[in-house]
């Protein structure tokens, strides 16, 4: 299943009305390049993305803060959790388990390799 199922594209322009304060990282899945698809409205990024919808593998994952081993652990996901994949970097997977966070990087051998 892809996150289009999910998230829909929102109508109309996409504008902000003032400030916004920017969440903790860990938190809502925004980057400084990107978002989720579900913050069109709400964050500004240079892309917004519709995830696709992936499974935690056998073994379980860790959420990192960075593309990182040595980063900040944000959470622990147990196999079979559905991960909202947003971008590859490298070997590493960012996303986030819904627009609502956390958000961060696991290693990207940690997907299954059949989508949920």
């Amino acid at each position: 299943m892809s996150g289009s199922a999910l998230y829909q594209v929102p109508e109309g322009p996409l504008c902000l009305a003032g400030p916004i304060a920017r969440p903790e990282p860990g938190t809502l899945p925004l980057r400084g390049d990107m978002a989720h698809i579900a913050l069109a409205g709400t964050h500004l990024a240079a892309h917004y993305v519709v995830p696709h919808i992936r499974q935690i593998g056998d073994e379980g994952a860790v959420l990192h803060l960075a593309s990182r081993a040595d980063s900040d652990v944000v959470a622990t996901l147990a196999a079979g959790t559905n991960f909202e994949l947003l971008d590859i970097v490298g070997d590493w997977a960012w996303g986030c388990l819904g627009p609502d966070g956390p958000s961060g990087y696991i290693k990207g051998d940690c997907l299954s390799s059949a989508s949920a």
